[in-house]
C-alpha cells in the first residue's frame, strides 16, 4: 500500500508586502507553488490513499483567493479517484462554535473524506481505516476521543492514525491553541500501522528525536513553506510512504523547491572590508537575513540598513539583525526588531518582567488576542 502524506500547507498567508508580476503577494504565491509541486506528483505517481494531517489554510476565515485555489486544486485531486483524507489543524479550525468549519467546503467531492468536529472520527476502506483526530480547542476531551480510535482498531485492515498536534515537547509550536498528545496514551501507537503528524513544521521521525527504539512508524510530514523567518529549514517536502504486508515501512522524503533562506554574517569591527569580500551570489531571488555583528553604540549609528540592503539587490527581501557587544558576561544580544512579529516582540518584552507566574498567565490571553486579530483582519 502507497500513500502520499503532507500537511501544514497554510494556504492564504502572505507576508512582506511584495507583490508579484499577478499583483499577488509574493510569499502567498510561493505557498500555492509548494501546492501545486504535491499536486504534480501524485498525478505522476500512482499511490493508493493520499492524507493531509491539518492547517490545509493558514485562517479559519482564508480570502477568497485562497478558497479559489484550494477547490481548484483538490478539484484536481478528487478527479484521480484516490481516496484524500483530510483533518483540521488548528489555524483552520474556527475558535468559535458560531463560525462554519472552512473544510465544509470540499463535502461535494467525492474522493475527498473530512474530519473537522473536534473529535475522533473513523474513516473505513476495505483495506484500511484511518482514525483521524483533528485539533481540539478543548484539549480536556482528547483522551477521551484519542481512546476511540484504539477501540476501532481491525487487525485485518492497516490501520493508520492521523493526529494535528505535539507529541511530547519536542514538538511545541508555542502558539495559542496547540495541544499535547498525552503521554500515557503513546502506547496506541504501537497497534497502529502508521502515525501520520502535523502540526510540526519540520520533517521528523518521533522515534529518532525522541532517541527510542519504538515509535518508528510515527511521523511528521513538515510544513510544504516556512510561516516566519525564524524556520531556518530550506528542506520543505512531503512522506511517499510504502506500508508492507509484514507491517514493515519504508518512509521516503520528497524534497520540493522552495525559496531558500540565506543567512549572511558581516562584522562591524571591520565593516568596509566585509562589505567589499561579501558573496551574494547565492542570494538571488531568496529570503536573505544578516546578522551585523560586534557592534557598538556609536558604530551602529553610523550603518545604515538601507546601506546594507543595496548590497543585496537580487534578493526578494533582507532583513538585518544588529548583535551588540556588552560586558563580557553578556556579549552578544541580538535585536532584531524586524524579523519579529509584533505578537513575539510583544511577548518577549513581557517575559523580561521577573514574575514568571506572571507571563505564564498572561501568555495565553496575549496568543489568543492576536489570534482573533488576525482573523479579523484578514485580506482577499
Amino acid at each position: 500500500m502507497q500513500i502520499i502524506h503532507f500537511s501544514d500547507t497554510h494556504l492564504g498567508f502572505n507576508d512582506l508586502d511584495i507583490l508579484d508580476d499577478n499583483n499577488i503577494n509574493q510569499r502567498e504565491a510561493d505557498f500555492y507553488d509548494a501546492f501545486s509541486q504535491v499536486v504534480s506528483y501524485i498525478k505522476n505517481n500512482k499511490v493508493d490513499y493520499i492524507i493531509h494531517t491539518g492547517d490545509l489554510f493558514h485562517r479559519s476565515s482564508p480570502s477568497n483567493r485562497a478558497i479559489t485555489f484550494a477547490l481548484k486544486a483538490i478539484k484536481e485531486i478528487n478527479d484521480l479517484n484516490i481516496p484524500f483524507i483530510l483533518i483540521a489543524g488548528n489555524h483552520s479550525t474556527p475558535k468559535s462554535s458560531l463560525s462554519s468549519p472552512i473544510l465544509k467546503i470540499f463535502e461535494s467531492f467525492s474522493n475527498v473524506y473530512l474530519s473537522y468536529n473536534q473529535e475522533y472520527k473513523k474513516i473505513e476502506f476495505k483495506d484500511a481505516i484511518f482514525h483521524t483526530l483533528p485539533h481540539m480547542n478543548d484539549s480536556s476531551k482528547a483522551e477521551e476521543q484519542i481512546q476511540k480510535s484504539f477501540d476501532n482498531i481491525k487487525k485485518n485492515k492497516k490501520n493508520i492514525m492521523m493526529l494535528h498536534c505535539s507529541v511530547g515537547a519536542w514538538y511545541l509550536m508555542d502558539e495559542y491553541g496547540e495541544w499535547v498528545y498525552p503521554k500515557e496514551k503513546e502506547y496506541i501507537f504501537d497497534h497502529m500501522d502508521y502515525v501520520a503528524l502535523g502540526h510540526w513544521h519540520g520533517f521528523n521521525s518521533v522515534a529518532i528525536n525522541a532517541g527510542k527504539e519504538k515509535y518508528k512508524n510515527v511521523y511528521y510530514s513538515g510544513s510544504l513553506e516556512r510561516t516566519s523567518l525564524n524556520d531556518k529549514r530550506n528542506s520543505k517536502g512531503f512522506i511517499h510512504l510504502y506500508l508492507e504486508e509484514n507491517k514493515e515501512i519504508q518512509v521516503s522524503y520528497q524534497e520540493i523547491k522552495i525559496r531558500a533562506l540565506v543567512q549572511k554574517e558581516i562584522d562591524a569591527q571591520d565593516y568596509e572590508n566585509a562589505c567589499l569580500n561579501l558573496n551574494t551570489k547565492d542570494c538571488k531571488d531568496a529570503l536573505v537575513e544578516v546578522v551585523l555583528k560586534n557592534l557598538s553604540i556609536n558604530k551602529s549609528l553610523d550603518i545604515q540598513n538601507a546601506d546594507i540592503k543595496v548590497l543585496f539587490k537580487d534578493a526578494l527581501h533582507v532583513s538585518i539583525k544588529r548583535e551588540f557587544l556588552k560586558t563580557q558576561e553578556d556579549k552578544n544580544e541580538v535585536l532584531d526588531i524586524e524579523a519579529l512579529s509584533l505578537e513575539e516582540y510583544f511577548l518577549a518584552h513581557m517575559q523580561e518582567e521577573e514574575n514568571k507566574e506572571e507571563y505564564s498567565r498572561l501568555k495565553n490571553k496575549v496568543q489568543e488576542l492576536f489570534s482573533l486579530y488576525r482573523d479579523k483582519n484578514d485580506t482577499a
